[in-house]
């Protein structure tokens, strides 16, 4: 098993991507369910030319993409097969970052995964990272399409309101200290970020639970909700459900390092 992470090398990528990911793993057939995080990831399968993704409410429905692909930000669950993560290079974007990239709006990627010739023209980058001696290398070249398409147009006040949500901060005192009318706001947001500043909070905040709990012991779920500003626990069921398309009980992930990752039982 290989796995190498880095960053951007170039100064003018690190504002919009967190990192850049290679994978070499043997890892056991079967289905994931992916717990959103509100970020978009670039992914591209060297092992075969196709992703899988699998319907949420009927995991027995195969929907076929091709082997590169934009996850766009989501607010609901995405089942993924893990044969496609054995020889894997993927791109993850910061919050928002994804959309300096596009064309359109990030909020038309929203819980979509669209392939990336639709977006770009990328018809030979798959083979560039397949001829790509090492997993630096296979970065660089990520980098260079990247850098193709950024429009590094900074939006200071949609990077201090994804900040202030992350923290807990409601959205209508969010639009508020920066002057701006709801209806105004949640457009510029949608528009760069991909989900409406609400669901963008109720997404991080499910996030903020997850970290927290220890696989050492059973969550306490009560007092998770209480910790993380949910009303009361039917409250953090509630966006569990919603979000997730789990409830807490169900939530048994992979590893404590692949926490958003749940291994879905054959019934």
């Amino acid at each position: 098993m290989l796995t190498v992470t880095a960053r951007p090398r170039s100064p003018r990528l690190l504002p919009f991507i967190k990192s850049f990911h290679y994978h070499e793993a043997n890892l056991p057939m079967g289905l994931e369910r992916i717990v959103p995080n509100g970020q978009a990831h670039l992914m591209v399968n060297l092992a075969e030319d196709e992703f899988r993704t699998y319907d949420r409410a009927n995991p027995a429905l195969k929907i076929r993409h091709s082997g590169a692909v934009l996850a766009g930000p989501h607010a609901q669950s995405l089942i993924l097969d893990t044969r496609q993560m054995h020889w894997l290079a993927a791109v993850q974007f910061r919050p928002g970052g994804a959309g300096h990239f596009l064309a359109s709006p990030a909020s038309e990627a929203c819980n979509h995964v669209v392939n990336l010739d639709a977006i770009w023209i990328a018809t030979s980058m798959r083979e560039q990272l397949l001829d790509a001696p090492t997993p630096q290398a296979r970065f660089d070249v990520l980098e260079n399409l990247l850098l193709r398409h950024l429009d590094d147009s900074f939006d200071p006040a949609i990077a201090w309101a994804i900040g202030a949500l992350e923290r807990g901060m409601r959205v209508a005192k969010v639009a508020a200290r920066l002057g701006m009318l709801p209806r105004k706001f949640e457009r510029r947001f949608t528009n760069r970020v991909g989900l409406t500043p609400k669901r963008y909070a109720r997404v991080r905040r499910l996030q903020g639970v997850l970290k927290s709990i220890r696989t050492s012991a059973p969550p306490d779920w009560s007092m998770l909700a209480a910790k993380h500003g949910y009303h009361d626990q039917s409250h953090l069921v509630h966006d569990f459900r919603e979000l997730a398309d789990i409830t807490p009980s169900g939530y048994k992930p992979h590893s404590a390092a692949r926490n958003n990752h749940i291994p879905i039982v054959a019934q």
